[in-house]
């Protein structure tokens, strides 16, 4: 089972402490070094079996197509990750290329700690991504890294659990999503045929994923910052809206009182040993869910209200600003993220492209290719708006408040207007 379940990352892995021969835990790489010209690069990552296998693959097509190229990669644990990055670009010692979440990303560009690559995308290599995706990479307008890859929720269903509440109709595209209204009556039948130890659903919204929320919060039309990106907007009408109907999941018994968002169990895990008959889950633990569950499933996309929305999960790919082979890293990134390269690794990974000239429906899938799709359509529920408060540098700090007073909303009896007051007070405390 995958043990790192933050908001926004998409593939996460496995502890791979081995990368490639004998390479151990971190490495100092181009950052700051005396390797100009030498056409080595570092390149350190977390990741999955079928990510390393992907990653070791494209590296050698890399330097096959660039002789005297080497790329030294680097596996290492998520958890260690960014604590050592920050240590290294600290001592000057920092890969030359790494891979970040889009969340985190935003902490490294506001910095100055990253390679502005606008002299190396001409427009129309800009124009052949996911306009959210190319903002989701960019700070003040200016790309500091590549959009890789990206993850969303959606909501997976145990189909012989619905069909004994008399749920047939699953809907399979965004257009038929569910509405709220719709969403909230097929779990109260699910309640009613459910035995008391089982439960209609579970969100992941667990710990690292508390970010998730905001899907809601979207889905209702609302926003945590305003334009300006530092005034607090989500004491609004629709933030109370989502928020009064996340705390009904509690208060109708909708979910197990064991997956608020301080719980240690998360949805795949409750879905896949047959305690919710739903679960809210990324695409990147279709394999996961695949290997456990031993009941028919299938996926839907996630309800409706205003809008549809959903998360921005997966990664983005970096070049360090004081890296000794700026122009080497800028074309391993381009590489990294060409139609062919992308493909290849989707394909692998069970992971979504972020490029507008790939066609999804031709992906390869490794794992449940059917139930692909659904996936591929939900992320197209992202709107740059949403990006651009989801890659917020200062959402960090507001991820904390937001896991504390959901919290407390979810599981203690804090009344809405109290929650949404205190969050607002977090918002400005963190961009003040």
């Amino acid at each position: 089972m995958r043990n790192r379940r933050s908001i926004l990352p998409a593939a996460v892995a496995l502890p791979v402490t081995l990368a490639l021969a004998g390479c151990t835990g971190f490495t100092g790489g181009g950052g700051g070094g005396d390797d100009s010209g030498s056409g080595t690069l570092t390149f350190t990552t977390w990741a999955s079996e079928s990510e390393q296998a992907a990653f070791e693959s494209l590296i050698a097509d890399f330097e096959s197509s660039h002789e005297g190229t080497d790329v030294k990669l680097n596996v290492v644990p998520y958890e260690q990750m960014f604590s050592n990055i920050d240590a290294q670009l600290s001592s000057g010692e920092a890969p030359d290329v790494f891979r970040v979440d889009y969340g985190n990303l935003g902490v490294y560009s506001s910095q100055e700690q990253l390679l502005d690559l606008s002299d190396y995308f001409e427009q129309d290599e800009i124009d052949a991504f996911v306009p959210a995706m190319w903002e989701a990479v960019s700070y003040d307008g200016v790309p500091y890294g590549v959009p890789h890859q990206t993850d969303v929720s959606a909501l997976m269903v145990n189909v012989p659990l619905l069909a004994a509440a008399g749920v047939t109709d699953i809907p399979t595209s965004a257009d038929d999503a569910w509405t709220w209204d719709e969403f909230a009556d097929v779990a109260a039948k699910l309640r009613a045929s459910l035995p008391a130890d089982k439960y209609p659903f579970a969100y992941n919204w667990q710990l690292g994923g508390t970010l998730r929320w905001l899907s809601w919060l979207f889905q209702a039309d609302g926003a945590l910052l305003e334009e300006d990106g530092t005034t607090p907007a989500i004491d609004s009408a629709a933030g109370a809206k989502a928020l009064d109907f996340t705390k009904s999941f509690f208060e109708n018994q909708w979910v197990p009182p064991n997956s608020s968002v301080k719980s240690t169990t998360y949805a795949d895990s409750l879905f896949s040993e047959g305690t919710t008959a739903m679960a809210f889950v990324g695409s990147f633990l279709v394999p996961d869910v695949d290997g456990l569950a031993d009941f028919e499933w299938a996926v839907t996309p996630m309800p409706v209200d205003a809008r549809g929305a959903t998360d921005l999960g997966g990664n983005a790919l970096v070049a360090t600003a004081d890296t000794s082979e700026p122009d080497l890293a800028a074309e391993f990134l381009k590489f990294m993220v060409e139609a062919e390269s992308m493909t290849a690794f989707c394909a692998a990974t069970n992971e979504l492209p972020t490029r507008v000239d790939i066609d999804p429906a031709s992906i390869d899938f490794a794992v449940r290719p059917d139930v692909m799709p659904v996936f591929v359509e939900q992320a197209a529920t992202i709107e740059p708006s949403d990006v651009k408060q989801l890659t917020s540098p200062y959402l960090a700090q507001i991820a904390v408040a937001l896991q504390d007073e959901l919290e407390l909303a979810f599981t203690g009896g804090q009344a809405t207007d109290e929650t949404l007051r205190k969050i607002s007070a977090a918002v400005e405390e963190a961009t003040g």
